[in-house]
């Protein structure tokens, strides 16, 4: 499929990628949206927190919201989306990934990028209920790779899914880290470091034997973590097979439904291998746009909808 040409035109000062990065993650608000929470148990012994939101008339249609790293079912990002899903009559089921809905998981894994068993557990929990026709996954970076992944992989997607969107995507996991890891990113790189190790630190008294203070000590950088914990804990021989066997790069060329990546070229997080166009000009089911303006999940527009909200909705109206 071509390459999608962009009309995102954000103001001026939201033009550089930082500024845009920064104002979303920490100043946008979010208001006039309610949520009801539903736990669903997994078949590990471990559960998922599910916030539902619905729009006011009965919907057939449900959009699932994946949230990014160290991301929660309360991001304004996540409930920006559901806001507009419900606004155009599509109900929403915002995801809080294991670990991330305001209580430890119960078992020593978590999530990670690549755990599409965990989403597949979801979309077979909303079949069940018998009550949608649609079902829209719509990930953002981490939630975006994953939501990608799970529509290129060697299974049968339910005819349910009728679309992926994926918003400021690290289709390379090994390419977005070696980003984050550049002095341009140390902000942004100590923070996610510092929730997540104090994420780790809850799971000592309850795994004594999986994880020590040593261990944690040991974790200087992002890599760290994840050579530390998330291959230990995920069944990776490292990192870097983590990045290899997690990244949906790989896993675009066998998507078979519509899907649309938004990576813009400013985004910071974001290194050249995600920017996937071969893989899109080469399969019919996989748009690109890349606008020049977004930062990582910040495309402000006016009216506090963001670009990239709007821009599912016409997606959804275009392909479907």
């Amino acid at each position: 499929m071509p390459i999608l040409s962009s009309e995102y035109r954000p103001p001026l000062y939201f033009r550089q990628g930082h500024i845009s990065t920064i104002y979303s993650g920490l100043f946008r608000k979010v208001a006039n949206l309610t949520q009801e929470r539903e736990r669903i148990e997994l078949p590990d012994g471990d559960f998922l927190d599910l916030d539902w939101s619905y729009s006011k008339n009965k919907s057939q249609k449900v959009a699932i919201l994946l949230h990014g790293l160290e991301g929660n079912g309360q991001r304004p990002y996540i409930t920006g989306s559901a806001k507009t899903f419900n606004a155009n009559n599509i109900d929403s089921c915002a995801v809080n990934f294991r670990g991330c809905s305001g209580e430890t998981n119960r078992l020593f894994r978590s999530y990670h990028s690549g755990a599409t068993e965990d989403l597949d557990a979801v979309v077979k929990h909303i079949i069940s209920l018998s009550t949608y026709d649609e079902i829209y996954i719509k990930g953002v970076s981490l939630g975006g790779n994953l939501a990608l992944k799970f529509a290129g992989e060697d299974r049968q997607i339910p005819e349910q899914v009728k679309a992926i969107i994926g918003i400021s995507v690290p289709c390379d996991l090994h390419s977005s880290l070696k980003e984050l890891l550049k002095l341009k990113n140390f902000a942004y790189a100590k923070r996610f470091k510092k929730h997540l190790v104090t994420k780790l630190r809850l799971k000592l008294p309850l795994f004594p034997d999986e994880i020590s203070i040593d261990d944690i000590k040991k974790i200087g950088t992002l890599k760290d973590f994840d050579d530390i914990y998330t291959s230990r804990a995920h069944g990776f021989k490292d990192a870097l097979d983590y990045y290899k066997k997690c990244s949906c790069l790989p896993f675009l060329s066998n998507i078979k439904i519509p899907s649309l990546i938004l990576n813009a070229t400013n985004d910071s997080f974001l290194g050249p291998e995600c920017y996937p166009f071969k893989e899109s000009e080469e399969n019919e089911h996989l748009f690109l746009e890349t606008p020049k303006f977004g930062g990582h999940v910040g495309f402000f527009d006016y009216g506090n909808q963001y670009y990239s909200e709007k821009r599912t909705i016409k997606f959804l109206e275009e392909v479907l």
